[in-house]
């Protein structure tokens, strides 16, 4: 049984940082591994996607601003968020996957964690 655990998030001013974290665990499998966020009223779209082999994918609205890296030993994933914006609140979700169609909503998930930007 995969499990997928997030971590951070909260609440942060304009123009701050945080940083997610997330661990895939209950398998011996490499995951390719996604943040997504889904703000009320949205649909929950892919911010950031990374393979085994490091290859990342953005998001047009956060490139510049948000790096994702992973740990491959640890099946870990992290999502560092710099300049944030109010629009960047939403919960936040991780994503391990063994394909990299990160714009079909499959794999495993974790139950989300909630970002604010105040304004």
């Amino acid at each position: 049984q995969v499990q997928v655990v997030e971590s951070g998030g909260g609440l942060v001013q304009a123009g701050g940082s945080l940083r997610l974290s997330c661990t895939a665990s209950g398998s011996t499998l490499t995951f390719s591994m996604g943040w997504y966020r889904q703000a009320p009223g949205s649909q929950r779209e892919l911010v950031a996607g990374i393979t085994s082999g490091g290859t990342t994918t953005y998001a047009d609205s956060v490139k510049g601003r948000f790096t994702i890296s992973r740990d491959n030993a640890k099946n870990t994933a992290s999502l560092q968020m710099k300049s944030l914006k109010p629009e960047d609140t939403a919960v936040y979700y991780c994503n391990a996957r063994l394909n990299t169609r990160y714009q079909s909503l499959t794999g495993y998930w974790g139950q989300g964690t909630q970002v604010t930007v105040s304004s």
